[in-house]
C-alpha cells in the first residue's frame, strides 16, 4: 500500500498517529517489580553482567561485585559484558576499556575510537559486539536524542586481541540493547524506532523486525535462564509523548530554554518535584492517584520467548519508585535488575515461566 506522508500528518495517520499500542497479552499491568522486597541500594545503577560466576553491575563511575567494589573508573559506565577471561566496561568520556580476571587493564589500541556505547555483548568467537546510541549525545542524554529525533546510532564489533573495529549498521535510532542468537544472528533494540531488529551473522542486511510497535523505548536484551531472552523497557511511551515529537517548534524552544528536568519527555523517574510537568494533568484527586494518570516514568522488564514473543512482564506503575529498568541479568533461577530511576537492584526468581 502507498503512504503519502503530507497526507498522513494531515489525516493524523500512520507515522503521524499520536496512538500507542496497549499494555496487553504479555505486557499486562501488574505491581510485581512494586512488591519485591528492598534491594541493594545504589546512587544510579545501569548495567549488569555475570562477571566469574557472580553478578556485577555498574554505579556510576563504580563496578559494584559480590566481593564489594571491582573497580573505579574515570567517569560512569553506561554498558558492561563479560566473557571467560574479559569484562568489557563502557565509559562515558574515555572510550572502552578491557579487563582480565585480575583487573588489569588489557585494552588494545583501538584502531577507531568507539564512543556513546549504550550495550555491549559477547559472541561465542569472543568478537565484542556494541552499539552507539548516538554520533552527537552521550548515553546520559539520551532524552535530548530524543527530542532532536536522532537516528545517528550504530551497531559494529572490535577484535578484543587486535584492536580491530568493524561498523555493521548506521542511521539506526538510538540501539540501546544488543544480543547474539545461537544461529550468530545479531538482535538489536532500537529505542526510538520501538523495535527489536535482527541482522545477520556479520551485523548486515536491512534487518527483520522481530516484535514491532513495543508501547515504550526497548533498551538491554539478556538472555533466560529457562530459554528465551529478557528486555527491558527503560522508558514509557505516551500519547503526549507522541504529540510533542510532531511539534518541532514545540521541541526546539523546550530544549533551548527549559530546564531538562522539567522537558515533556520519558525520564528514568518522576514524581518529585511539584513542577513536574505531568503535575498540571491532576494525577491525583483528593489524595489518590488516577489510574488512568499519565506517567513520565514507569518500570517494566518483558520476558520473550525463543521467537521474540512477549510471554510475562513486570512492572511498577504510575506512582511506583522502581522506574527505569536499564539492566537485567538472569542467573540460576534469579533475576537480577538494575532500577536506574529508583536507585535499586532487585532480585526476582525468574523461573516457573513456559516458554
Amino acid at each position: 500500500m502507498f503512504r503519502f506522508p503530507a497526507l498522513d500528518r494531515f489525516m493524523g495517520r500512520g507515522s503521524a498517529a499520536v496512538t500507542v499500542p496497549p499494555l496487553d497479552g504479555g505486557l499486562k499491568p501488574n505491581n510485581r517489580l512494586e512488591d519485591l522486597p528492598p534491594g541493594i541500594a545504589a546512587q544510579a545503577p545501569d548495567d549488569i553482567t555475570l562477571w566469574q560466576g557472580a553478578p556485577a553491575f555498574s554505579d556510576g563511575s563504580q563496578i559494584i561485585g559480590a566481593t564489594g567494589l571491582l573497580l573505579t573508573t574515570e567517569s560512569p559506565i553506561p554498558a558492561l559484558a563479560a566473557s571467560d577471561t574479559l569484562l568489557a566496561v563502557a565509559t562515558a568520556g574515555h572510550g572502552l576499556k578491557l579487563f582480565n580476571p585480575l583487573m588489569r587493564d588489557v585494552t588494545p589500541a583501538f584502531l577507531s575510537p568507539v564512543d556513546h556505547v549504550t550495550a555491549l555483548a559477547f559472541a561465542p568467537d569472543g568478537t565484542l559486539w556494541f552499539t552507539t546510541g548516538s554520533a552527537t549525545n552521550p548515553p546520559a542524554d539520551w532524552r535530548r536524542d530524543l527530542m532532536e529525533m536522532n537516528r545517528s546510532g550504530t551497531l559494529g564489533h572490535v577484535n578484543p586481541a587486535t584492536g580491530e573495529v568493524t561498523i555493521s549498521q548506521t542511521r539506526l535510532a538510538w540501539p540501546a540493547g544488543i544480543a547474539i542468537r545461537r544461529s550468530g544472528a545479531v538482535v538489536v533494540a532500537e529505542a526510538w524506532a520501538s523495535h527489536l531488529i535482527e541482522f545477520d551473522a556479520e551485523g548486515r542486511g536491512k534487518g527483520q523486525i522481530l516484535l514491532d510497535e513495543i508501547p515504550g523505548y526497548p533498551g538491554r536484551l539478556t538472555r533466560r535462564a529457562s530459554g528465551g531472552w529478557w528486555f527491558c523497557v527503560f522508558a514509557p511511551r505516551s500519547p503526549l509523548f507522541e504529540f510533542v515529537l510532531r511539534e518541532p517548534g514545540y521541541r526546539k524552544a523546550m530544549l533551548d530554554r527549559i530546564d531538562p528536568a522539567f522537558w515533556v519527555a520519558p525520564n528514568y523517574s518522576s514524581g518529585a518535584n511539584f513542577r513536574e510537568p505531568m503535575q498540571g494533568g491532576a494525577l491525583k484527586q483528593m489524595g489518590i492517584l488516577k489510574p488512568w494518570a499519565p506517567t513520565l516514568s514507569y518500570g517494566l522488564v518483558v520476558a520473550l520467548d525463543r521467537n521474540f514473543v512477549p510471554v510475562e512482564s513486570l512492572h511498577s506503575r504510575a506512582g511506583g519508585r522502581r522506574h527505569g529498568i536499564t539492566g537485567a541479568q538472569d542467573v540460576n533461577g534469579t533475576l537480577w535488575l538494575t532500577a536506574h530511576g529508583g536507585g535499586e537492584v532487585l532480585t526476582v526468581s525468574s523461573e516457573g515461566s513456559d516458554t
